[in-house]
């Protein structure tokens, strides 16, 4: 075993009168030892009820012969973090759950792995890890939130935040909003539409690194304490047998993902994060996989933010099982960390409510939920949630209101400066240029709460939450501080945006783009401590943001 290294010979006495000091017997010294990665904290709502997860992930490991070792990762929620200088610190702190992992887990010597986590970077950042350190791996993400009630009617986060908008624009009164901000959020959990740690944790459990059922689990729910159970067994038997992340994850199985998050319309986010997690694994994978997959695949659930269901909804409709159950025909068969191959998973689940996951005829879109976009203004890519972008604004063209922030942007949007036809340009906030690409959540709901989302569109080199909804094109590639076409841009420009056509574009002739690009010159901002490293390091986000 790989623990040995650590307990066994005559050299090792004083190791093993260390790992004495904290429980271990010599009769565990011949067993498997496991790491469990547990991403508590006091925080965020999708990480106070890990504690309880993590207690019967060991109880399992025990049970089947190993010995379980917790240790700590950190965790950001991004609604906390969202709209302030907090949100420069999401996308980084990706880099900072990876690199954690790894470090314990090569100090320590584990023979396998659970990882415990929730949310938008956390689970990513384990995906990454899983696949670096390459030991045996379970990732048991903590489950979504259950939806909020008010007046008959579910609620999720979102409604919170385009609410803000809603009292801006006179549309809701603050004693509504305050009614809702009470509501919305009911328990532990991560936030309950399709949004980015949603969408990732059905990412996990397509890529085959999760229990069958794992990624709708509600995190309060029975089934997820059973599922965090069988995990702890689980995870000594792959030990065993010494299956590994990479005898799971191969291209054929991160395209099989993102054939599921194309047909139920996740977040943009995940192009970000699924590339990271191929460039760990030293996998191929392109920005033109995510296009031609979206082009093939029928978006079949309408998910929130755009849509009316909840992941409550989706679990009881059969969960990622039953959508690939829908997928078969288009599924690669590859193995998982269950006993059985992804496509004996899918071809056993069966669609439990056909209107939360539609047949192939009948798809809320023909074509996949995010649609990657190319034209002059991002000649290296950009990404929509085309499945949340409303049939009037899937062609629109409109003069720029061009800001370097989004502070100056949501200023702008609260004294009412934006108008409908405008196009919102949001720059300097790539992954270098903000630096971490911070989410836009605060402008796009503000627009959606203010009824703009279907006269008014927004480009940034950064990024959207995955409750962004309404015509929103994210990751704008060259971004700003590189010199990108979107630094270049002056209010009143002309832009056309086409998602069928998969363009956007600004009407500027070749001699005025060239006139303007000898002039540019890029802001930069005074950066310290993580964020200065960070950016020094970071690659763009068509090659997934990852720390080269």
């Amino acid at each position: 075993m790989r623990s040995d290294t650590v307990k066994k010979g005559l050299d090792r006495t004083p190791h093993r009168a260390l790992l004495k000091a904290v429980g271990v017997t010599d009769s565990d010294m011949n067993k498997p030892f496991i790491g469990v990665a547990n991403a508590w904290n006091d925080v965020v709502p999708g990480h106070k009820h890990l504690k309880g997860l993590a207690d019967k992930i060991k109880q399992g490991i025990r049970e089947a012969g190993g010995v379980p070792f917790e240790f700590g990762v950190i965790g950001i929620c991004d609604g906390i973090a969202m709209g302030h200088e907090g949100m420069f610190y999401s996308l980084p702190s990706r880099e900072v759950v990876a690199d954690s992992i790894e470090l314990m887990v090569e100090s320590h010597r584990f023979d396998g792995i659970v990882m415990l986590g929730t949310c938008d970077k956390i689970v990513p950042g384990m995906l990454m890890a899983a696949l670096r350190v390459n030991i045996p791996c379970v990732v048991v993400t903590g489950g979504p939130m259950e939806p909020g009630r008010l007046d008959g009617k579910d609620l999720t986060l979102i409604s919170s935040f385009e609410g803000v908008g809603s009292v801006r624009a006179g549309r809701m009164t603050e004693a509504e909003l305050k009614r809702i901000e009470d509501a919305c959020c009911p328990g532990c959990g991560s936030c309950q539409g399709l949004y980015t740690a949603n969408t990732m944790a059905c990412m996990a459990e397509a890529l085959g690194l999760s229990l069958t059922g794992c990624a709708t689990a509600h995190a309060t729910s029975a089934s997820k304490a059973r599922i965090a159970l069988e995990s702890g067994r689980r995870i000594v038997e792959l030990v065993k047998k010494d299956v590994k992340p990479l005898d799971v994850v191969s291209r054929e199985s991160l395209l099989n993902a993102i054939r599921v998050d194309q047909a139920i319309g996740g977040s943009t986010n995940t192009v970000l994060h699924l590339m990271a997690i191929a460039m760990e694994g030293g996998i191929s994978l392109e920005l033109d996989d995510f296009d031609r997959i979206s082009g093939e695949t029928p978006h079949i659930c309408n998910m929130g933010p755009a849509g009316p269901y909840t992941m409550k909804d989706l679990d009881e409709a059969g969960g990622i099982p039953a959508v690939m159950s829908r997928l078969a025909g288009m599924l690669i068969d590859v193995p998982t960390v269950n006993e059985a191959s992804l496509l004996s998973i899918a071809r056993a689940a069966k669609v439990l409510n056909p209107e939360v996951i539609r047949p192939l005829s009948s798809p809320v879109h023909k074509t996949g939920g995010i649609t990657v976009m190319y034209g002059n203004l991002a000649p290296g890519g950009a990404v929509v949630k085309s499945g949340a972008v409303s049939e009037k604004m899937l062609k629109f063209r409109g003069k720029a209101k061009v800001f370097d922030s989004e502070d100056e942007c949501n200023k702008a949007i609260i004294e009412r400066e934006i108008k409908p036809g405008d196009v919102v340009v949001v720059r300097y906030v790539g992954p270098r240029g903000g630096p971490g690409m911070p989410e836009m959540l605060g402008p796009t709901s503000a627009i959606a709460g203010m009824g703009l989302s279907e006269s008014v569109a927004l480009i940034t080199d950064g990024r959207f939450s995955g409750g962004t909804r309404g015509p929103c094109i994210g990751h704008v590639t060259p971004e700003a501080v590189d010199g990108g076409m979107i630094g270049l841009l002056k209010d009143g420009d002309v832009i056309s945006i086409d998602i069928p056509g998969k363009r956007v574009d600004v009407d500027l002739s070749p001699s005025e783009i060239e006139a303007r690009r000898k002039s540019f010159m890029p802001r930069k901002k005074e950066l310290k401590g993580y964020l200065a490293r960070y950016a020094r390091s970071v690659t763009s986000a068509s090659l997934g943001s990852i720390i080269k």
